[in-house]
């Protein structure tokens, strides 16, 4: 475990609460409430805006837009789109959540394109995704990462140094790397898997973490807090719903991202860094 005394945590979740970062969402329809209040449980301040006529507008003044395919049509593309390359434009940090990438040829097409023309900070999915996003096979059941054999570490650090950006890998342990350093994160618990949006939340989450970070490898480091943090979370949030079932484990997710401090993460953060096979 790597802890505040070791050097990985610098405190964004103290950062985050003190700031209280606008996060702008481009999200699906599925999520977007339960999104917007996991970020102001967490202290931040959530912006859900797709309308061609202000993404723009609204991405620029953003700490950090989160872009998440899960539900797709022409105008939601188009609203990425534009959101992205203003955030780009203005040095705003770009996190991109590829909602069943490999799934379907037109999502593989889309998040192949949206990879090429914008610039990415965080680039956040399970391991069937991110591994469809940068061409390499790895079966996915509907949104969800199938059955695969293969070095998880090793695509998320080749996604990493193809794309240029932070990529996170998320499962049993999460896999958070720049393509040259990297991390994995053991916290978290299977619950998260019963509960629709958990994965798209921590992408807002990344979102809030990185909007309070310094460019280049604070990005990094906040990534690393964000996954550590959101796990805890969940772990202290399975605990006091025990017996209960998804519905009590959700709600109580949203109280555990206000109520977890970062001396409580500073000690029950499992992380540790890893030597993958990306020279």
């Amino acid at each position: 475990m790597i802890s505040l005394q070791g050097g990985i945590f610098v405190s964004y979740l103290k950062r985050v609460r003190h700031q209280n970062p606008l996060v702008h969402n481009i999200t699906n329809i599925v999520v977007a409430p339960f999104t917007a209040n996991g970020l102001l449980a967490l202290g931040a301040s959530p912006f859900m805006a797709d309308a061609i006529e202000e993404v723009a507008e609204v991405a620029r003044m953003a700490g950090a837009v989160v872009l998440n395919i899960g539900t797709l049509d022409e105008k939601i593309v188009q609203s990425i789109r534009i959101a992205g390359k203003s955030a780009n434009a203005y040095g705003v940090p770009v996190v991109l959540d590829p909602v069943g990438a490999g799934a379907t040829a037109y999502r593989t097409e889309i998040v192949q394109m949206l990879t090429q023309e914008l610039r990415l900070g965080v680039l956040r999915g399970n391991v069937a995704e991110v591994a469809n996003v940068v061409g390499e096979h790895w079966n996915i059941k509907g949104v969800d990462a199938g059955e695969g054999e293969g070095d998880r570490v090793g695509i998320a650090e080749r996604a990493a140094q193809k794309l240029g950006c932070i990529v996170v890998i998320t499962g049993k342990e999460d896999v958070i790397t720049d393509g040259q350093t990297t991390y994995l994160a053991s916290n978290g618990h299977e619950l998260l898997t019963r509960v629709t949006g958990t994965g798209c939340l921590l992408s807002a989450v990344i979102g809030a973490f990185a909007a309070v970070a310094e460019p280049g490898t604070d990005m990094l480091k906040s990534a690393v807090e964000a996954l550590a943090f959101y796990g805890i979370a969940a772990e202290i949030a399975a605990e006091r719903t025990a017996q209960q079932g998804p519905g009590s484990f959700q709600i109580e997710l949203l109280n555990q991202l206000t109520l977890v401090t970062p001396e409580l993460l500073a000690d029950r953060a499992r992380i540790r860094r890893v030597y993958g096979a990306v020279k």
